[in-house]
């Protein structure tokens, strides 16, 4: 990273709908509450320079009810469950308990054919990483600014990934819908400030 300037990385977990509430692995657009619920917080948002969103459906709904221009970048997709897409965590453990039971304790491991913990959790790193080279902001002595719209697992292993945190912590995370996380890079470390929820309230 320059030395002299830092970026700041705000990080928003998107609006809810059915998959998230049923814990689905599956893709679908903010339902409308969560919509409302959205579109209500675009005032909270912290100011940026640059605007992310993951390409899910879910991400790009709630990126649009906040009312911001993001780039959709493909480094920010969820993690890949492969065969599991589609269906619920409660469905999978029913009919395959072992492969579940080998994946929630071993991040190295991806029965359903898609993206490992550890895999994840890399290429979410390098993603930051590589913002800390990106140019410096045009102001001199102030931050470099950006907010990404991403999944919870996405902030879970940005989080894993900043922090220095063991793999398996990623499941001991909770990131809650239309929550801000930030991180602060400098001088090749990270720092962080824990979620807080985007003010406003559907009517």
């Amino acid at each position: 990273m320059r030395r002299g300037w830092v970026v700041r990385i705000t990080l928003v977990a998107p609006a809810v709908n059915a998959a998230l509430r049923q814990v689905r692995f599956d893709d679908a657009p903010p339902d409308a509450a969560g919509l409302r619920r959205a579109t209500a917080a675009a005032g909270a948002l912290p100011h940026r320079d640059t605007a992310f969103t993951a390409p899910s459906e879910r991400c790009r709904g709630t990126a649009a009810a906040l009312g911001l221009d993001a780039a959709v970048t493909q480094e920010l997709g969820d993690l890949d469950v492969g065969r599991w897409r589609g269906r619920s965590l409660d469905e999978v453990g029913r009919k395959a308990p072992e492969e579940v039971a080998g994946w929630l304790s071993d991040p190295a491991a991806a029965p359903h054919g898609g993206e490992t913990l550890l895999e994840l959790v890399e290429r979410i790193g390098a993603w930051l990483d590589a913002r800390r080279e990106d140019p410096a902001p045009a102001t001199p002595g102030r931050a470099a600014r950006l907010l990404a719209v991403v999944e919870p697992a996405v902030v879970r292993a940005a989080l894993v990934h900043a922090l220095g945190l063991p793999a398996p912590a990623f499941w001991r995370l909770d990131v809650a819908p239309l929550t801000a996380t930030e991180l602060s890079g400098r001088a090749g470390r990270w720092n962080l400030r824990c979620g807080y929820p985007l003010a406003g309230r559907a009517p």
